[in-house]
């Protein structure tokens, strides 16, 4: 058995904890709250701040965990490579970790060393420097925090006028300390998808089939795999994600995004050194091993002896409609299952966050089909399910 530290609790690490408990491992899951979703199924929480280096160090003084495993950005990564060099096993490695929690590294690693296609991009720590850069990209331009996650903080600028607001909403988004944005040329896409790729200790890369994705203001909305893209297409995907990943070292399961042009180009977009929010369509049984138990299993140096897929599927993020007063008590939640699980080849999966905010993922719908089926059919039926499993009232301030 192996004593894992799970470094943030939302609903993706709630899934690797479920895949750990499953194997018997030990797992203390921390936030910055109480009570979120992944510590609803951990053996232990931790409630801190991790961009506190201080505090972190003390729970990892505490525990003495044979892991750790990041599942946020806000953490004090320089810390890390410490631990790591005391024997303890970052995921999918302390270089990975702290490259891919900010977007220069990672942008500069890619575009700079690598010599992948990305999109032209510039960083500003002020306005007139912000400005500066819009010039020299053009409209429209896509304008992020150098640290952020779930697109806070993301926007587009059509003009002059919009880039002041979109300047001071990147910066006031910003996690932890980092107090900087990257701002990118748009790039006129087809469409998005991400391919999950699995790096293991004493066995091949592997690649799970594409999955694509709409995103709204940067954050996932629904997914869908497989994501059909041509051989040459999933080549060039296949062969940047394999260089990116070697380049960051380490085991696990990383969701590499891109964009795919009308003109069938590939361009490297993201990198996340875990699994993906757009990989929970995955929870759906379209692939043999979802990504939570592929990333379980290259952590821990076990045998994946591959990587199929098995059916069509599709997944819609189920999203409060408004604002919580204050926390709200889960056994009140206007959660209506009825509909969605009327419906054959459907899944649902609440979350169970403590605090509804609107438009904050509460749950999902999943639903899958034969390898054959219409995918654009099932992201319909997925995304017409989602709309039935909340309502407002409960919420309203009386």
């Amino acid at each position: 058995m192996k004593k894992i530290l799970l470094l943030g609790s939302g609903e993706l690490g709630k899934e690797f904890v479920i895949a750990a408990m499953r194997a018997g491992q030990y797992v203390i899951a921390c936030d910055r709250y109480d009570n979120a979703p992944a510590m609803q199924v951990a053996d232990e929480r931790e409630v801190f701040n991790m961009l506190d280096g201080d505090a972190l160090e003390a729970v990892v003084r505490k525990h003495q965990p044979d892991i750790i495993v990041p599942e946020i950005e806000a953490i004090r990564t320089e810390r890390l490579f410490k631990f790591e060099e005391e024997g303890i096993q970052v995921v999918p490695s302390a270089k990975a970790v702290n490259y891919t929690m900010n977007r220069r590294a990672i942008r500069d690693l890619a575009s700079r060393e690598l010599g992948l296609r990305t999109a032209k991009y510039f960083y500003a720590k002020t306005l007139d420097e912000f400005r500066h850069a819009a010039d020299e990209i053009g409209f429209p331009c896509v304008v992020k925090p150098l640290m952020s996650s779930s697109g806070h903080g993301q926007s587009y600028v059509h003009n002059d006028d919009e880039l002041e607001q979109a300047f001071r909403e990147a910066m006031e988004e910003s996690r932890g300390d980092v107090r900087e944005v990257i701002i990118e040329e748009f790039i006129d896409f087809d469409s998005e998808f991400t391919l999950l790729t699995v790096t293991q200790k004493n066995a091949p890369t592997l690649f799970c089939p594409p999955i694509g994705h709409v995103q709204k203001g940067g954050d996932y909305r629904e997914s869908w795999q497989p994501y059909r893209i041509s051989d040459d297409a999933l080549r060039q995907a296949q062969h940047m994600a394999d260089q990116v990943t070697k380049a960051l070292t380490g085991y696990g399961i990383w969701g590499v995004e891109f964009f795919l042009t009308k003109q069938g180009e590939v361009i490297f977009s993201e990198l996340s050194p875990r699994p993906h929010d757009t990989g929970m369509v995955t929870l759906g049984h379209t692939t043999n091993l979802s990504e939570f138990e592929l990333h379980f299993r290259a952590v821990m140096g076990l045998p994946i002896p591959a990587i199929h897929l098995e059916h069509a599927g599709a997944s819609a993020v189920i999203l409060s409609p408004t604002e919580a007063a204050t926390a709200v008590d889960r056994s009140l939640l206007p959660y209506n299952l009825v509909e969605a699980l009327k419906e054959d080849r459907t899944r649902l999966r609440i979350f169970g966050k403590p605090e509804a905010h609107k438009g904050r993922r509460m749950g999902v719908v999943l639903c899958y089909g034969d390898v054959d089926d219409d995918v654009d059919a099932l992201r319909a039926k997925a995304k017409r399910l989602a709309k039935t499993v909340l309502d407002t009232d409960p919420y309203m301030k009386k």
